[in-house]
């Protein structure tokens, strides 16, 4: 029988996968940003939300069968599922399906490891009998097409393939690390170690999971039925699954590459703290950013509110509507203010005399007259009192913000009430 074509292999390869997105994480080092919410609920790029671009890799791969696993504040990453979520068609077995954690019996407790969360969930998976399941995270941003990565482990028999990215030596102590051989099949993991291994022939670089992973369906369930036995198992992938299966089976890397070169490694950020969520969204105001969110070729869909146009207003001397170098959202009223080198989200109002440089201010927020913010994260729904000074170089870095390390200034509604 002749090979089918490489587009044929891969679409039957997606539609043969079932994908299972981790979404029930605390996402506590974005410290107040998550306080009412999960972390892949949090506004990202102006207009979308975190979990929104591992979602939209998996539509644009062709992977159309998808479990969202929830736990903890988990209302408005629902929200958002069901109304940004809800267009795809059942009747051709198309779904993004929530899945809670829930006490389905005695004694059953709420997801204590992602391999746990996944073991919970194994009726779900029966119910679909994949021939693959991909697991992926919630909380990163990148584009990634998934269809070779299936590919490429149907072609090797594997029984795991783990998605992989080359990153610093000196910052692999963050991730799992794995060794491989001539042929990217994986030797050894280590997962966040102290002394990180570099990669064969580059001394300053070590191979690092993505918390990407494809298995065989029938494997997958295996192997969490045995280590849901295991009482001193973490049931965590990292820690338990992934090493064991390099010990008794075939487990192959895949390193991440740009959707459009092959050559260079692909966009991809972990905005876990604050100073990554602030960095990561500024990035997007270059004037060629490495996220290319107008990209007609690998669109991420989102929930579209409908919302007027952006809008500048006022062109007085002392008073002129402007911004420079910044992305600027639907709903939003730049009234006689300056903005520079800033992402401001939907409905984002900014009074007359106000400065915002290097800032980024999420949904519903109201900044008054004559306020100065600089280098600052404003949360959704703050309410920016007339006057007001925010952040790098001004007065009004008061004990009731939050201030990273690098400068960067949080400011949420509960910090203006105290």
């Amino acid at each position: 029988m002749s090979t089918p074509p490489e587009g044929r292999f891969v679409s039957r390869a997606t539609r043969e996968t079932l994908a299972l997105v981790m979404a029930g994480g605390r996402g506590s080092r974005l410290k107040q940003l998550t306080a009412n919410t999960a972390k892949p609920a949090v506004p990202f790029g102006g207009k979308f939300r975190i979990i929104d671009f591992t979602l939209s890799n998996c539509i644009n791969s062709g992977v159309r069968r998808v479990g969202v696993l929830t736990q903890y504040k988990s209302h408005a990453l629902i929200r958002h599922l069901q109304m940004g979520w809800g267009f795809m068609r059942g009747q051709f077995g198309e779904f993004v399906e929530l899945l809670p954690a829930e006490q389905r019996s005695e004694g059953t407790s709420w997801y204590v490891g992602t391999a746990d969360a996944v073991y919970q969930n194994i009726p779900f998976i029966r119910q679909h009998q994949p021939a693959h399941v991909l697991i992926l995270a919630g909380d990163h941003i990148y584009k990634m097409d998934y269809g070779p990565m299936i590919a490429q482990h149907v072609a090797n028999n594997a029984k795991v393939t783990v998605g992989c990215l080359e990153v610093p030596l000196g910052d692999a102590t963050e991730f799992g690390v794995m060794t491989v051989d001539a042929s990217n099949r994986v030797v050894a993991f280590d997962e966040k170690p102290l002394q990180p291994r570099p990669m064969p022939g580059k001394t300053d670089v070590a191979l690092a999971s993505m918390g990407i992973y494809v298995f065989d369906a029938r494997f997958l369930l295996d192997t969490l039925s045995k280590d849901a036995g295991v009482s001193e198992s973490s049931h965590d992938f990292g820690h338990d699954i992934i090493p064991r299966a390099i010990a008794e089976s075939e487990v192959f890397a895949y390193p991440f590459r740009d959707l459009y070169d092959a050559s260079r490694q692909g966009y991809w950020r972990d905005v876990g703290t604050v100073d990554a969520f602030w960095k990561a969204n500024l990035e997007l105001t270059d004037v060629l950013p490495e996220l290319n969110l107008y990209d007609t070729q690998w669109p991420i869909w989102t929930h579209a509110v409908q919302l007027p146009p952006a809008k500048f207003i006022l062109d007085k001397p002392d008073a002129r509507g402007y911004a420079i170098d910044s992305m600027v959202s639907a709903g939003c009223i730049i009234a006689g203010a300056e903005v520079r080198n800033s992402v401001l989200f939907n409905n984002t109002r900014v009074e007359t005399g106000s400065t915002i440089a290097q800032s980024v201010v999420l949904p519903g927020v109201t900044i008054g007259r004559n306020c100065r913010i600089n280098k600052a994260v404003i949360d959704e729904g703050c309410v920016i009192p007339d006057g007001t000074e925010i952040g790098e170089g001004t007065a009004g870095n008061a004990s009731w913000y939050h201030v990273t390390k690098s400068g960067v200034t949080l400011v949420t509604p509960e910090m203006l009430e105290d």
